[in-house]
């Protein structure tokens, strides 16, 4: 999955998302693999696109 086949309007939360990137950290012990780095990415743009649309539904 490419950073380009993310929806807008993702279906979980920027709060969820949050919490899956620092359980990411956690669970890698601050270095991560290449594999990890990979998820960590997907979730930071999935992340922006949950915060951008909470940002619009608030308006």
């Amino acid at each position: 999955m490419s950073p380009d086949s993310v929806t807008p309007g993702s279906v979980r939360s920027a709060a969820e998302l949050n919490e899956q990137i620092r359980t990411l950290w956690m669970r890698a012990g601050g270095t991560l693999s290449a594999q990890e780095r990979v998820e960590y990415e997907l979730l930071v743009v999935e992340w922006a696109a949950a915060i951008r649309g909470e940002v619009i539904e608030a308006a």
